[in-house]
């Protein structure tokens, strides 16, 4: 339940107290990362898909599901997308690169990745809502999901804080590498069986998608830890976006 707690009470705007903030708490809150992903991801689903039966076209539906995660969020992980492209942008010192980070403002390189971002989540969804709601519904939770899976990975053993307080370091090297392969393989049996539902190639697609989310945002992670010296809160959240925009784009293309 602490675990539980820690990640609706951090990553997510529901009704969730913190009991514990230290690092046990924060490990079972990495693994339970998925499990609000997916509370999201339904939430992002049924308001989109309401909308559809109202008269509302596939297009707005898109823009809802696609805003509704970034209200539940209060919108830190894109903050934190923006916050990450302007700091690889900057090609300072990662002391220095860091410095920008926490700036309130968004640079150019930030605005520009939100941009694009944004509008490839729309148009994914978009096109999934073409094949039907129940199709793009899964497709959005189980990006979702999978998003928050990367945060997972992001807090394996071995990946470092880059600095020494903030969220990135009280979570950073908490999971062990065992308990996040566990974790992806729940992930993706999830995938697998909702893939099922449809069809035997619908199954293989789903679980493809996922891959992709999640190696898109392991190499970002790389590349951040190489560039910061380790992660932060801003990284988890460009982690995490890079990730859902990944899979809904793999699911889209299907």
């Amino acid at each position: 339940m602490d675990g539980l707690r820690f990640a609706f009470g951090t990553l997510t705007v529901f009704p969730a107290r913190i009991t514990r903030w230290d690092r046990d708490a924060a490990r079972g809150g990495m693994l339970c990362a998925p499990v609000a992903g997916f509370a999201v991801g339904l939430v992002a689903a049924a308001a989109g898909g309401a909308l559809l039966p109202l008269g509302a076209g596939p297009l707005l539906a898109a823009v809802v599901t696609v805003a509704v995660p970034a209200l539940l969020t209060r919108g830190l992980h894109l903050d934190g997308l923006a916050d990450t492209a302007d700091g690889l942008g900057s090609a300072k010192p990662a002391e220095d690169a860091l410095r920008i980070m926490k700036q309130s403002d968004i640079g150019p390189f930030g605005v520009i990745t939100l941009l694009f971002a944004l509008l490839a989540q729309v148009a994914a969804v978009y096109e999934l809502y073409g094949e039907g709601w129940a199709h793009g519904a899964v497709a959005v939770v189980l990006a979702a999901t999978v998003a928050r899976l990367a945060l997972t990975h992001a807090s394996r053993h071995g990946v470092p804080a880059a600095r020494p307080e903030g969220l990135g370091a009280i979570v950073a090297a908490t999971v062990p590498v065992r308990s996040a392969t566990l974790c992806t393989a729940a992930v993706l049996l999830l995938a697998a069986a909702t893939g099922l539902l449809s069809s035997p190639y619908d199954s293989l697609h789903a679980v493809l998608a996922a891959g992709a989310g999640l190696a898109a945002a392991a190499l970002l992670l790389r590349r951040c830890v190489r560039r910061f010296g380790g992660v932060t809160g801003d990284v988890f959240g460009a982690v995490e976006e890079t990730a859902a925009t990944v899979t809904l784009v793999a699911l889209a293309l299907g």
